[in-house]
């Protein structure tokens, strides 16, 4: 009796030691898991950064690239002259400044070149460039925001200027003597350059605004930044100190009409 008890006491102990022993590969699993999280982590913040790199692509490019461009209107230069002169002048001063509709030939719908845009505002070029006599004066004037951009202008309005003298009004390698020697010597029909020297040549007395007839702004074209002209502020406040240099007042007598390429 006392073998078969002892062999039962025996038994038993072993059973405990198995059962003590059985549940050990099960920590080993609990302690993978929070390293399965931890690796889970930083994919998690990849994603987050990648996400917001996205984003911040679409506001600076993709929007302006994927944007149907719109052609300027009238309402468009009026709104942005409003918006410069509004903390400059008072509420009188303000609605001086509006130009009527009269004062502007039709704008570009897009579909045009620049030379068949020309010919449809200025059907009879022709006629006026032959009675034109006035030095230090063009008839026409083509406002644009680059020296490279006014060369590619100059080139591509061939069909219509025919042979009218144009001249060149940008800073880019020609000083402003040149340029006033230039006007002084022979009549010129057409000017294509930039705001900033336009306006120089104006203050130092070399280029008379009185018989220009036509005043057209380069607006639609848009630069490898997808900026156009007036979205540069050097150039938009250029624009607007020049107009104020007797282009408004040339607007209101009727005498000077302007157009949106």
């Amino acid at each position: 009796m006392h073998g078969e008890a002892s062999d039962g006491e025996g038994g038993g102990d072993t059973e405990v030691m198995q059962q003590e022993t059985v549940p050990v590969p099960v920590p080993s699993e609990e302690t993978k898991q929070p390293k399965e999280c931890f690796l889970i982590q930083p994919k998690e913040r990849k994603e987050n950064t990648t996400k917001t790199r996205k984003r911040r692509k679409k506001k600076i490019t993709d929007v302006l690239a994927k944007s149907e461009p719109k052609p300027g209107l009238p309402e468009d230069l009026q709104k942005l002259m409003k918006d410069y002169y509004s903390s400059r002048r008072s509420v009188i001063e303000l609605e001086e400044l509006n130009l009527p509709d009269s004062c502007f030939l039709k704008a570009n719908d897009l579909t045009h070149s620049l030379s068949s845009y020309l010919k449809e505002i200025c059907p009879k070029w022709v006629k006026l460039r032959k009675n034109h006599s006035e030095k230090k004066s063009v008839l026409m004037l083509i406002i644009c925001s680059s020296a490279i951009r006014a060369l590619e202008l100059i080139r591509s309005m061939t069909a219509f200027r025919g042979d009218s003298k144009v001249i060149k009004l940008f800073a880019k390698h020609i000083k402003v003597q040149e340029q006033v020697k230039l006007l002084e010597k022979r009549v010129v029909h057409l000017g294509v350059g930039t705001p900033g020297r336009i306006k120089e040549l104006v203050k130092q007395g070399g280029f008379n605004l009185n018989p220009l007839k036509c005043l057209v702004f380069d607006w639609n074209w848009r630069d490898q930044k997808l900026r156009r002209m007036m979205d540069i502020p050097e150039i938009r406040k250029e624009v607007f100190e020049l107009l104020e240099m007797g282009v408004l007042s040339l607007c209101k007598s009727e005498s000077l009409k302007l157009g949106l390429f």
